[in-house]
């Protein structure tokens, strides 16, 4: 991954770490906002929502298994580094989204709440990963290798997994909890419209 302009400030390697913990446990509170309602988000962890609901797998296992294979276009497409964070931060997800049960219970929660709030939590946890050059790998890094080596557009083809993603949730969950996922899916990309602008923030990491 290319730097920034070395004029930028940059965040330490504890500063990465911190945020690495803070943005996966934001994250996976989010999921299991959604788990409890019965939701589903896009990419990588709507395929493993989709494992979830309808092989009974485990949804942390699952997320860190399809994410695997992509860890190798991410060290071919964005280095070591960002490797390594986003490793550790598929790792955490997968971790702490099968623990928060343990130390919280949730007897009520409404779909449309959970799609929002929750939403909002995705949102603000991939934020936080972004600013310290981290992600949760999976099918975005593949949109942007075949972008790059095949000219095939990264939006569409992210779009395109939504989309099977959708179809199949059909499948799995009542159409009014996917109506809802579609409002929690809303949720996240607005903060991430307004918030993940190279113009407005521009540290990075060194680390």
């Amino acid at each position: 991954m290319a730097n920034p302009d070395d004029s930028a400030p940059r965040h330490s390697l504890a500063e990465d770490i911190f945020a690495i913990v803070v943005g996966t446990l934001f994250i996976s509170f989010g999921i299991v906002l959604f788990k409890k309602a019965g939701l589903l988000t896009g990419g990588t962890s709507g395929i493993a929502f989709l494992a979830y609901y309808l092989a009974a797998i485990p949804f942390g296992l699952a997320f860190f298994v399809i994410n695997l294979p992509f860890y190798v276009l991410a060290l071919m497409r964005m280095g070591w580094r960002f490797t390594v964070k986003t490793f550790c931060a598929v790792a955490l997800v997968s971790v702490m989204s099968e623990t928060h049960g343990y130390f919280i219970g949730i007897d009520k929660l409404q779909p449309f709440y959970a799609a929002a709030i929750g939403g909002l939590m995705l949102g603000m946890g991939f934020i936080v990963l972004f600013r310290h050059q981290a992600s949760l790998g999976g099918i975005n890094i593949l949109a942007l290798y075949l972008q790059e080596k095949y000219r095939i557009p990264a939006g569409k083809l992210q779009l395109g997994v939504d989309i099977v993603v959708l179809l199949l949730s059909l499948f799995a969950v009542h159409w009014l909890l996917i109506l809802a996922s579609v409002i929690g899916s809303i949720a996240m990309n607005l903060v991430l419209w307004i918030n993940h602008r190279r113009d407005r923030y521009v540290a990075w990491s060194a680390a």
